[in-house]
């Protein structure tokens, strides 16, 4: 059984929450949200993003392409984004209170859960990030490296995991994948000393939630879900 089921349409970037949380941008910057029917899968949604961040409790968050940022209100009003103030490139949301991003100058920071003053600095750079529902964060630098959040206040804040990746996702501790430049698709396998297990496919975003789903786009904006766990 093929691991992967195209589904159709057409995104750059994808963010999975869960099975019924599925988020997309496309190349234009059109925002997108899966239907749960695979016959008529996404309705647009209005405004313009460049990245988003669905997590498995409901919560959207977007960056645009200023790098104004935004969280979906899902109030159905006109507008549907409140911007939250700061600058980031790259978003994601693990949960309501779990909400991380990088900016454009690989400065990392975590949602306070204060709109008034929403960001806090964590030591480190990174260009992708990934934060799921439990707290688990791992993100990846300009060179590739893959790091795991320690959440201890060290000095350090992130443990370096062998591997090179380009973008990264985090469903839960247990559910996170990775994609490298060469659009090579990677599992994590739960352990640090043979941390990844390469899963056929070539893409270049990646979405794992909470609940063990998984969605990637490749570079010519096609849509899949992974079906490898599933039965036959």
């Amino acid at each position: 059984m093929a691991e992967w089921q195209q589904v159709s349409g057409s995104l750059k970037a994808i963010s999975a929450g869960s099975r019924t949380n599925v988020w997309g941008v496309n190349s234009a910057g059109n925002i997108y949200r899966y239907t749960n029917n695979d016959v008529s899968p996404w309705v647009q949604i209005p405004g313009g993003l460049t990245d988003i961040g669905a997590a498995a409790d409901g919560t959207v968050w977007g960056v645009n392409a200023s790098g104004n940022i935004y969280r979906y209100t899902g109030d159905g009003s006109s507008t549907h984004w409140k911007q939250i103030p700061g600058a980031l490139a790259r978003i994601s949301a693990g949960s309501r209170t779990n909400v991380w991003g990088v900016n454009s100058a690989g400065n990392i920071f975590r949602y306070t859960n204060n709109d008034a003053s929403p960001w806090v600095q964590i030591p480190g750079a990174l260009t992708d990030i990934g934060a799921a529902a439990d707290g688990t964060v791992w993100g990846v630098n300009a060179s590739g490296n893959t790091y795991r959040y320690t959440g201890d206040e060290s000095s350090t804040h992130w443990k370096l995991v062998s591997g090179a990746l380009a973008r990264i996702s985090a469903g839960s501790r247990t559910n996170v994948w990775g994609i490298n430049s060469a659009g090579n698709i990677y599992r994590y396998t739960n352990n640090d000393a043979s941390p990844w297990a390469q899963i056929a496919g070539n893409g270049s975003d990646v979405g794992a939630g909470a609940d063990g789903t998984v969605w990637h786009v490749n570079a010519a904006g096609n849509i899949y879900r992974y079906t490898g766990d599933q039965p036959g």
